[in-house]
């Protein structure tokens, strides 16, 4: 069985499922990768044998979506050329983790596709929405990447295509500790817009993963580091709390692991709005935004004592089961459908 499976790297979470999902995936033949984006910070160990730079989300400085420059650096026509020559017919299963060039040859070709991912989670009504719905964003997570089958991963099985969140191996075998320090992944914020807020908790260590640093260091209670997945799940796994953005991965891994967490969605980012929403009915501490007395609103975090649900892992063998079952099904389906056109 040949198959393709199309990637998005507009943040390292997709890349990190996708690492952890193929062992499983080569199970059921041969994979290409199809990459697409350029916003992750991590090495990427797949079999990738198409790229793209896609369409990448940018940031302002601290913490904002940058509507007009993310706008501004979309090559749609390339895009387009690019859908065109996907050879996507040439395979068996497409499986597409909200991928939207994929999306556009499948539907140029006739070709069936499954989106496999926590997007394919808001294509039910019943996962979780800020109280102001987005009508963009609403869009954008129904249409962008639309495919003939969805498999969801959320926080909750919020309706029955919907699984647990795929949680990396490491996670799921590490030994918990608490050694006492604040994790810091917030990368749509530079570091001149936080570190006078960490500065100020002088009894408290902050060991904070920035997008700019090249080699971990020292300065008073906060310790740079790269963002490195092995670095960064040493610390998660060692952790008093995670202070961390509105994605799924990152929030997920913290949930499962026990660990307290603070959630601060990128401003403008309708996804992240929406997992926000979802992290508050957990009783997840979410923040709009570090406002000027962040530092007194990480003490109040700190102090809040009530439990946090924990989360499972996906049983990937299960969810995969499901997966390639849509696509026998499909493909059944077509030699049907062919077989009634020829008649």
């Amino acid at each position: 069985m040949k198959i393709f499976y199309a990637v998005q790297a507009t943040g390292n979470g997709h890349i990190s499922r996708a690492y952890q999902l193929m062992p499983y995936l080569e199970q059921y033949g041969e994979v290409d990768v199809f990459l697409s984006g350029s916003n992750s910070n991590l090495n990427v160990p797949l079999p990738i044998k198409y790229r793209s730079s896609g369409i990448s989300l940018n940031y302002s400085e601290c913490g904002g979506l940058d509507i007009q420059k993310t706008w501004k650096d979309m090559k749609l026509l390339n895009a387009m050329k690019l859908a065109r020559q996907l050879p996507v017919e040439q395979y068996d299963v497409i499986i597409n983790d909200f991928e939207s060039i994929t999306a556009q040859a499948c539907r140029i070709k006739n070709v069936p596709s499954i989106q496999f991912g926590h997007q394919a989670s808001f294509q039910s009504s019943l996962t979780p929405r800020p109280t102001s719905k987005n009508i963009l964003g609403e869009m954008i997570l129904k249409y962008y990447a639309k495919s003939a089958h969805y498999i969801g991963l959320h926080f909750d099985a919020y309706d029955d295509f919907i699984f647990p969140p795929v949680i990396k191996q490491e996670i799921q075998d590490a030994e918990v500790v608490d050694k006492g320090h604040i994790t810091v992944y917030l990368p749509a914020y530079q570091k001149f817009c936080l570190v006078h807020f960490f500065k100020k908790l002088k009894h408290l260590e902050f060991q904070w993963f920035l997008p700019e640093i090249k080699e971990p260091y020292r300065e008073n209670n906060i310790h740079y580091f790269p963002i490195d997945n092995q670095s960064f799940n040493k610390s998660l796994i060692s952790c008093h709390g995670l202070i961390t953005g509105g994605g799924f991965e990152t929030p997920a891994e913290a949930l499962y692991l026990n660990k307290k967490l603070m959630s601060i969605p990128i401003s403008k980012h309708y996804e992240q709005q929406c997992n926000a929403a979802a992290l508050s009915k957990l009783k997840v501490h979410v923040l709009t935004e570090p406002g000027k007395y962040f530092d007194l609103e990480i003490i109040n975090w700190l102090n809040q004592t009530h439990e946090l649900p924990k989360i499972h892992a996906n049983n990937i063998e299960k969810t995969l089961e499901k997966l390639f079952a849509l696509a026998k099904n499909q493909k059944q389906a077509n030699l049907v459908e062919e077989l009634a056109l020829s008649n």
